[in-house]
């Protein structure tokens, strides 16, 4: 399934684009959205995912954020494996209540570390409690787009992606190797992440490889 991945300055720019979407993240660490409208943006009858990275908003910011997308009704939440033991726990414990299922993702914007080390990164996101592990990291060459796409060989429930240019060839196979969901933007120019193909041009690409 492909997630469309939208990151707009309004509450109304938003709902806009999740018009004719069967599932999208919202990047509220990329919007202005306050508790009250990400609430009511998380109201609306689509499947949504809640992600809210680090370095924009501190942390309790980050937290309420969250709550009140999982209390409005979004269908996932995504946290870092290494967000703090009480942002954890306060988010997984909501998740739990209201039926959202948790992403816990490891993101390595430097390099793709070696196998051995990827495959230790799933474990530490399950044993963490997430329905999903979720791994991202930069690629620099083919290498490393192999050592990401292995590790669909290991666990279900794993979505594995390359960050950068190099990275889109893991994007687009991911859900033809039992990837949950893979991520693309609305439309060119509205990328949440480098190497993120626009919609169009994913789900013409995806005819094509199903087409026999």
């Amino acid at each position: 399934m492909i997630c469309v991945s939208i990151a707009e300055p309004t509450l109304e720019q938003c709902r806009a684009d999740l018009k004719g979407l069967e599932l999208a993240e919202v990047r509220i660490d990329k919007t202005p959205l306050t508790p009250v409208e990400i609430k009511e943006l998380f109201a609306e009858p689509v499947k949504l995912i809640a992600t809210c990275r680090p370095g924009t908003r501190p942390n309790e910011e980050r937290l309420a954020a969250l709550l009140a997308a999982i209390d409005a009704g979004a269908a996932y939440v995504d946290i870092e494996v290494d967000a703090p033991p009480d942002f954890h726990d306060a988010v997984v414990a909501a998740a739990r209540a209201k039926g959202c299922r948790v992403i816990i993702s490891y993101i390595n914007p430097e390099e793709t570390p070696l196998r051995h080390l990827l495959l230790q990164a799933v474990e530490s996101c399950f044993d963490q409690g997430a329905d999903i592990a979720k791994v991202i990291c930069r690629v620099r060459n083919q290498q490393d787009c192999v050592r990401i796409l292995s590790l669909y060989e290991s666990r279900k429930n794993v979505i594995a992606l390359g960050m950068g240019q190099m990275g889109i060839i893991t994007r687009v196979a991911a859900p033809f190797l039992g990837a949950p969901l893979t991520y693309a933007a609305l439309a060119p120019g509205k990328e949440t992440a480098e190497g993120q193909p626009d919609l169009e041009t994913f789900e013409y690409i995806m005819k094509l490889v199903k087409t026999p």
